[in-house]
């Protein structure tokens, strides 16, 4: 079994400030290994029916656990009210540790009639983590993650086995989308999810997404929600301030994982020019480790000018980041555009190449160059 202790001690600093986590991703991602690891444990697969009929009534449940239990609910939309049953731990039994797991945002399922809104902590569990991969999969190869992507069993596999992406697309429909949001236009789903694979990192266009799959544009819109509740895309959107140049309105759309990406691309190797493109998907699962999603966002002008991510704070100071695979590739043009408008702020350029985090003086601005851990250190 390979340790995950980022994750682990993120849920036991979560469990501080509630007694209930939501520990969210989409399926095989390890959220079922991870919540394992928090021996001792009361462990329930919610997709057994006895687990059903063990909770049926909760109270002669929880009553029965000692004091300080830790509890997981995996897959806990499986259950017939599923609200019901945290609502009822978080409330009665704050003395307990509960851990509940589903492939989607908890409001998203129709079974939860209640959002627990002020019971609950929830964490997003992207793919293994690029960090990860070096410090507990022993896996130094970025190449390969990019290739492989950063869902466990497709990463740890020697070869890139396609069977499982197709597989896995067809059981991400009908056990998530189907079941969850009951969307019954396979044909016209998994075209447009091949559509937002392919396009990943990219301004989103509604409207030519309607075109190209067939799908009017209030349904495309629609499906790409539930995508997003079921964390097959992740849309960022632009960061904007009034500024009259700036997009303001139309996101990003990142698919959740770069091997999917390469998947539908059709690619068998990595190109020198596709590896920029791939790493800043890395990034974008780095920063959603380390971030609310709600202060994440790209920039961009009319004139052309981007940056990457922006990541904005609580004193209203903004940090621009941007992904390079050679740092000797970096130039300042558009941070000095960004920084006419927003001069508050650290500017990064993280490389995955960087041995010893350093600063240079571009243009009267101060730029760290660092890799994801020295970026993670430093926050």
């Amino acid at each position: 079994m390979y340790l995950r202790p980022f994750w682990i001690d993120k849920i036991k600093s979560a469990w501080k400030k509630r007694p209930l986590v939501w520990l969210s991703g989409v399926r095989r991602a390890g959220k079922t290994t991870i919540a394992k690891m928090l021996s001792p444990v009361t462990f329930l697969n919610c997709d057994l029916p006895s687990v059903g009929r063990m909770l049926a009534e909760p109270e002669l449940f929880f009553d029965a656990l000692p004091d300080n239990a830790v509890v997981v609910f995996d897959e806990i939309h499986k259950l017939e009210d599923p609200s019901r049953l945290l609502k009822i731990a978080a409330d009665a039994y704050p003395h307990l540790r509960i851990l509940a797991t589903g492939s989607s945002t908890l409001e998203a399922t129709r079974k939860f009639r209640d959002s627990l809104t002020g019971r609950k902590q929830t964490i997003f569990l992207p793919p293994v983590l690029w960090s990860e991969c070096q410090t507990q999969f022993n896996i130094k190869d970025l190449d390969r993650r990019f290739l492989h992507g950063g869902l466990p069993e497709a990463l740890l596999s020697d070869d890139k086995d396609l069977s499982f992406f197709s597989e896995w697309i067809d059981s991400f429909y009908a056990r998530d989308i189907q079941e969850l949001f009951g969307i019954r236009n396979r044909t016209g789903f998994l075209k447009l999810l091949n559509l937002l694979l392919r396009t990943s990192g990219g301004v989103i266009d509604y409207t030519n997404l309607a075109k190209l799959s067939d799908l009017s544009r209030l349904t495309v819109k629609s499906h790409i929600e539930a995508m997003r509740i079921a964390h097959a895309v992740f849309l960022l959107p632009p960061f904007h301030g009034g500024g009259r140049r700036e997009l303001t309105q139309r996101p990003k759309c990142y698919a959740f994982d770069t091997g999917f990406v390469t998947f539908v691309k059709g690619w068998d190797t990595i190109r020198e020019d596709d590896r920029g493109y791939l790493w800043e998907h890395l990034v974008l699962d780095t920063l959603r480790s380390l971030f609310n999603d709600i202060n994440l966002y790209y920039w961009r002008d009319k004139s052309g000018y981007e940056i990457d991510f922006v990541v904005k704070d609580k004193n209203g100071a903004v940090t621009a980041i941007e992904c390079k695979i050679n740092p000797d590739q970096f130039g300042p043009k558009s941070l000095i555009a960004f920084r006419t408008l927003y001069p508050r702020g650290k500017n990064v350029v993280v490389s995955p190449f960087v041995k010893t985090p350093y600063e240079r003086r571009m243009e009267k601005l101060t730029v760290r160059f660092c890799n994801l851990d020295q970026f993670y250190n430093q926050i």
